[in-house]
């Protein structure tokens, strides 16, 4: 049952150029205590769309270096809720997942928790391989996105890879998130093509800083140990479209699945060229 009181969580929406999407992200966020996008440098009509739906605004500018646009929010902002959640403005949530979030910040019991997410490919919402997932909502003064002094190794001025460090419980709401990112394979690939850059930086930064691996999750010390074998890409494949089904999401499943054992064939490609 919906809850009269506001939810008291905030809402933190990156964005740069996201007209096409922005309202739908705002619509249903009506319960939420505050709204607040944060912004790096938009051209179209974001700014309008935010403030015609009463969300705070925020410009950023990232300098190249620590910290990017998260951690930036988190050391910036004067929180007058305890909870904060990170949203993108191409996420969309509902009325069940409102629900569930009030009881779960009511309940004292955890200090984050992980989202599930609803993914779409050329037309086709994908049901099977592997669930996205990320910890986006947690105590605001819990948790923090991981410290990775990078020297610019993408224009990636926002937390894509980098996940959250809470101090404290993490628990998990079942309700997913509907994720509509997909805005054609000229972008999707250009997209994945920065990703690749960051992900084969990073890699060869962790060889040189074995302290950093006990900061990582159980999901990225299995990816990073792959990543210095050729066995990442067919394993990912593998898993993701025969073990986890992939392949009854038809056409759209073996596209989505091809085109990410593209991409961490690309980041091995990308790590061996570095380091001839």
């Amino acid at each position: 049952m919906n809850e009269t009181r506001p939810i008291p969580v905030t809402v933190i929406i990156p964005v740069r150029n996201e007209e096409s999407s922005l309202a739908a992200c705002l619509t249903p966020l009506g319960r939420l205590s505050r709204v607040v996008v944060v912004d790096s440098g938009s051209t179209d009509g974001t700014e309008a769309i935010a403030r015609e739906f009463g969300a705070e605004w925020l410009t950023f500018e990232w300098n190249g270096h620590f910290p990017k646009k998260r951690n930036w929010v988190l050391e910036t902002l004067d929180f007058d809720t305890e909870w904060v959640l990170f949203l993108d403005a191409d996420e969309v949530v509902d009325e069940v997942f409102l629900d569930e979030l009030a009881d779960a910040v009511a309940l004292g019991v955890f200090d984050g928790f992980w989202l599930t997410y609803t993914c779409s490919f050329m037309g086709a919402r994908l049901r099977f391989g592997l669930p996205q997932r990320k910890l986006a909502l947690f105590r605001a003064n819990a948790g923090r996105y991981e410290r990775i002094e990078e020297e610019r190794w993408s224009e990636l001025d926002m937390e894509i890879h980098e996940h959250p460090i809470v101090d404290g419980r993490v628990g998990r709401i079942s309700a997913p998130i509907r994720h509509d990112d997909y805005r054609g394979l000229e972008h999707y690939i250009s997209k994945h093509n920065s990703y690749s850059s960051w992900e084969a930086a990073r890699f060869i930064a962790l060889q040189s800083a074995p302290e950093s691996w006990a900061q990582l999750t159980g999901r990225q010390r299995v990816k990073y140990r792959l990543m210095a074998t050729p066995l990442l890409a067919p394993i990912y494949f593998f898993f993701t479209y025969v073990v986890r089904l992939g392949f009854l999401d038809g056409r759209a499943g073996l596209a989505f699945a091809a085109l990410k054992y593209g991409y961490f064939l690309q980041i091995q490609l990308k790590i061996r060229e570095a380091r001839a």
